[in-house]
């Protein structure tokens, strides 16, 4: 069946929900009936009341503590950090607690926490409301990161999220929600650290995540047109990290181009480009190009916001340069 990644989120926790009494929702609006900002959470508190879909103060910190404690007395919650922008004011309960039970405890106690957030530039929500911060979470050992770029991967990653054992941050991009592709019906699992091959080419490798694998596909068919063979990879999670698949198909093209929204520095372009150096550096015929924003706050005037994020030009001038080295 056809839906965006919007329905498909609200499907899942629909049939996760049915599927398992201990699954929770919590955050601010989620009970609504709207469904939050983007209607994710429409129908849960119909279906399933409000001590299971539980509207919550404008707290950050209270909302991702409740849900660390949720989880050590066997819950399973998902917790909905409405902007990732908002990852400061609750930091020490992801770093210092939820990221660190298991560890501290010996591997007695389980966190089951999934945390719903909100990435990415593109809607003019300016630079409180637009950030890619993905690059900080998947610094943190102890939780996963996931980064769906269409709808059917926001399925079956988001059931697997909520089956996991340990503490997942899900990142949903908000210029994606209302994409739209096939989605596989009934249960739909997709396990964490596998990437995708989105397209498959021999001249060049792109190694995309989030909105920027949508740019990079269109990239790769206008190069198609030109004669350029290129090779899309989503990794689809972040950590783990599919690091073979990005070899192996550095291995066959020889070069690669990464694109990350996030700001340049410490940003996962840089990690797949040292991986690419440390591991894959006899495979490579040329260097490895980064395709990022700039190491700037996001602009919130829509005109400097069109340049700020990476654009389809900006990857095929990046493929074409690193074809010519």
């Amino acid at each position: 069946m056809r839906m965006s990644i919007r329905d498909a989120i609200n499907l899942t926790l629909h049939e996760e929900m049915s599927r398992d009494e201990r699954v929770i929702v919590l955050g601010e609006d989620v009970a609504s009936d709207q469904g939050g900002v983007y209607g994710i959470t429409a129908g849960l508190p119909a279906k399933f009341g409000t001590e299971r879909v539980i509207d919550t103060p404008i707290t950050e910190s209270a909302i991702i503590g409740a849900a660390g404690g949720a989880a050590l007395t066997g819950l399973r919650p998902v917790a909905e950090l409405m902007f990732v922008d908002f990852l400061g004011v609750c930091l020490d309960q992801l770093l210092n607690q939820i990221a660190k039970f298991r560890y501290m405890f010996g591997g007695q106690a389980r966190t089951p926490v999934v945390i719903r957030t909100m990435i990415g530039a593109g809607a003019g929500t300016g630079p409180q409301h637009s950030q890619i911060l993905y690059p900080l979470l998947a610094a943190i050992p102890g939780i996963k990161v996931v980064v769906p770029s269409n709808a059917a991967d926001a399925k079956g990653l988001l059931a697997e999220a909520i089956r996991q054992d340990d503490p997942v941050v899900f990142c949903e991009h908000k210029a994606l929600y209302m994409d739209e592709c096939d989605v596989p019906e009934g249960e739909y699992l997709i396990p964490f650290g596998q990437a995708r091959t989105v397209v498959e080419g021999s001249d060049i490798t792109v190694v995309a995540m989030s909105r920027m694998v949508v740019l990079a596909e269109q990239a790769a068919q206008q190069c198609a047109a030109e004669g350029i063979s290129v090779e899309v990879i989503d990794p689809r999670t972040l950590s783990p990290l599919d690091e073979g698949a990005i070899l192996t198909s550095l291995a066959k093209t020889g070069r690669l181009v990464v694109v990350d929204e996030a700001n340049p520095i410490c940003s996962m372009a840089s990690e797949i480009a040292g991986i690419a150096a440390e591991r894959g550096f006899d495979y490579l015929d040329a260097p490895v190009r980064k395709v990022t924003a700039p190491h700037t706050p996001v602009p919130a005037t829509p005109c400097l916001e069109a340049h700020y994020v990476p654009s389809v030009d900006d990857i095929m001038t990046a493929v074409k340069a690193t074809l010519d080295y």
